[in-house]
């Protein structure tokens, strides 16, 4: 049923090229950190996308917030001033998931699960600011930092090491949906 979906993808959408990294990629389960080491996992952790994090919010209602990343690999990076309102959250409950996905069809989404670690830093986040320049640029990035040094003296690093990693690109990897 698998092999009919794709071939009628393929008669939609084109032809689909596979070499032996992909064929391999394509027998690694959802939820394997391996998943990681996908291109498509690659290029979306490198791409100027900003993540999408998902936590509980302290009445049990969940929320979802844009924010940028840094992918140091093994974790996910992120910085927030400490006055942020999902911190209150975070401290209260430490799962989360995130996503980084594209506009592009077809579209390739990445889908991590892991628990946030809570770090107070002085000064801006080291994290925050290579983000900031693969955001913006070298120059651009580094005028923003110096600009936000004026706003905050402190900072907070959100850590997510992935404990549960999803892909899908609709090419080498479906929606379970579409997989029969």
């Amino acid at each position: 049923m698998l092999r009919n979906r794709r071939a009628e993808f393929v008669r939609f959408f084109g032809t689909i090229r596979f070499d032996g990294k992909e064929d391999f990629m394509r027998s690694v389960q959802q939820g394997d950190l391996g998943l990681l080491q996908h291109p498509a996992s690659q290029e979306l952790l490198q791409s100027k996308i900003p993540a999408r994090l998902a936590y509980v919010w302290t009445d049990g209602t969940p929320r979802v917030v844009p924010i940028w990343f840094h992918w140091n690999g093994k974790e996910i990076v992120m910085a927030t001033p400490p006055k942020a309102p999902k911190l209150k959250a975070l401290a209260k409950n430490r799962k989360v998931s995130l996503t980084i996905d594209d506009n592009t069809f077809p579209h390739k989404v990445l889908l991590i699960r892991g628990t946030a670690r809570l770090e107070p830093l002085d000064g801006i986040v080291p994290e925050y600011a290579a983000a900031a320049e693969r955001y913006f640029g070298p120059e651009q990035g580094q005028a923003w930092v110096n600009q936000l040094r004026s706003m905050v003296s402190s900072m907070v690093r959100i850590t997510i090491t992935p404990e549960w990693v999803g892909l899908i690109d609709f090419q080498t990897r479906f929606p379970s949906a579409l997989a029969g």
